[in-house]
């Protein structure tokens, strides 16, 4: 079972659609929702914008063939981090009271 909402799963995809690091979310839909998962898996667990940016450099190296650094993924990263926070633990947050 998910441990975040459809809702938030959507509107992740659009912030990352709205990134677009290959410049394909127009045309081909769907392209980065191998990144949903593992990115609100990462969230919930409370990553900060640095394990974040890494994760995308990773995934844009790895599985989409970049060779070089993007240059966006350290601000799309705070801003993912930033909207993470606003959501709330009510969308799904990581908690902060556990040990």
């Amino acid at each position: 079972m998910k441990a975040w909402s459809t809702a938030t799963e959507n509107e992740l995809r659009r912030l990352i659609n709205a990134w677009d690091p290959i410049g394909v979310a127009d045309d081909v839909r769907g392209e980065y929702d191998c990144m949903l998962a593992p990115l609100l898996g990462r969230l919930r667990s409370g990553a900060d914008r640095t394990e974040i940016a890494d994760f995308l450099q990773h995934e844009l190296q790895d599985h989409y063939g970049l060779e070089s650094p993007c240059p966006q993924a350290d601000a799309t990263a705070a801003r993912l981090v930033a909207w993470w926070a606003s959501t709330g633990p009510a969308r799904g947050a990581a908690r902060t009271d556990t040990p």
